[in-house]
């Protein structure tokens, strides 16, 4: 076990190790209301991998543990916040607000690396599903329409 995770129950253990999964569904279906396609699992599949080898040296470990499950849990979040709506969006942030209270309990420096990786982790999977899906809809530019 990771050791800045050992004080943790064993709830609050599954819900940090869920993280990136929630930060994932919530930005895919934030530009789709219907369901995540092939293309953006696979872009949340394959960014949860990199991030393995990619986060400080300090959370190796953690995502290595999240990549273990990751498509499994990952398609377990889809089919629980199906359909993409503003019901389903938010019970999907209460659990997320969840996840920031638990890693409200690590210590300060891990909590710390933690935050500010699953914020990045975010942004760029919100970044790639906006691209993925402005892509698709408006494959020409539009004037007004910024990418």
């Amino acid at each position: 076990m990771i050791k800045q995770l050992e004080k943790l129950s064993k709830e609050d253990l599954l819900l940090l190790y869920k993280a990136p999964v929630l930060v994932s569904v919530y930005a895919c279906s934030s530009f789709n209301e219907i369901k995540i396609n092939k293309s953006q699992k696979a872009d949340a599949i394959k960014m949860a991998h990199f991030k393995t080898f990619t986060a400080t040296p300090l959370l190796r470990s953690y995502y290595a543990e999240v990549e273990k499950d990751f498509k499994e849990t990952f398609e377990e979040a889809i089919q629980k916040y199906f359909p993409f709506d503003e019901t389903k969006r938010n019970e999907l942030k209460k659990e997320m607000d969840k996840t920031s209270l638990v890693i409200n309990k690590l210590d300060k420096e891990y909590g710390e690396a933690l935050g500010k990786s699953l914020e990045q982790y975010g942004k760029h999977v919100k970044k790639t599903a906006h691209s993925i899906f402005q892509d698709f809809i408006f494959p020409m530019p539009i004037e007004g329409l910024s990418y």
